[in-house]
């Protein structure tokens, strides 16, 4: 077994023995350890109590951070016509029809998300087998499907999240960065839960939220007491 390095030992035993904080004293904790060379990624991961193989168990939405992710989002539209010119002036990095479907297929993805008008699914829809795995495919119940185009880009570069239930009833998803002020983090990391809380579907049977972890990207993660994080 590989040998840790002195940094890593010494955050891992700096979160020895630490579970169940609050949302300020785990972000507290995480900034005052983290020892990578990059503004790192404030990640969060819920254990959720659903089964997403179910219909009637999916936890899918979409909430927008209140001081924003600050990733640099790099957004995709499938428009034509006067729709591919507003996506455009909107700040859409590529914008096209079935020359960005070919793209694609070609295997580059550029992109962070991706919006289409609703007549361009059925050249969409081809590509499921490719942007479906990376949780690109364009849904109309998180707005990536719509006639708004210019609105969707404007909430996608402005710090909007989606989140899905994955294997295991998981959800996780980066809610800041490092460099953000501890007061910044914990109300995004709020606002997140919060929304998590909200997409509670219909068959979620027992506790719905049964844990909540926070991490940064290179660091040790430490759990969040739920009742702290649900709190207004």
């Amino acid at each position: 077994m590989a040998k840790l390095g002195k940094r890593t030992r010494a955050a891992r035993e700096a979160f020895a023995g630490k579970e169940d904080l609050s949302v300020e004293e785990a972000v507290s904790l995480i900034k005052a350890n983290a020892n990578a060379k990059f503004d790192e990624t404030i990640e969060i991961a819920m254990n959720l109590g659903v089964d997403p193989r179910h219909a009637d168990q999916m936890v899918r939405g979409v909430v927008g951070l209140p001081n924003g992710t600050g990733k640099t989002m790099r957004v995709a539209v499938f428009a034509r016509g006067a729709k591919a010119e507003e996506a455009e002036k909107a700040g859409a990095d590529i914008v096209g029809a079935e020359d960005l479907m070919e793209s694609v297929q070609s295997g580059k993805i550029d992109f962070d998300r991706c919006i289409a008008t609703p007549d361009m699914m059925p050249i969409v829809g081809r590509l499921g087998k490719v942007l479906g795995p990376r949780n690109l495919m364009p849904n109309p119940k998180v707005g990536t499907v719509t006639m708004d185009v210019a609105d969707a880009v404007k909430a996608a570069k402005g710090g909007e999240v989606q989140f899905k239930a994955e294997k295991g009833g998981v959800v996780h998803a980066g809610v800041g960065k490092l460099s953000f002020d501890e007061a910044k983090l914990a109300e995004n990391i709020r606002a997140f839960v919060g929304a998590v809380s909200k997409a509670k579907p219909a068959g979620a049977k027992g506790t719905y939220m049964k844990k909540i972890n926070l991490s940064s990207t290179m660091g040790p993660g430490v759990s969040v007491a739920v009742e702290n994080a649900t709190a207004e």
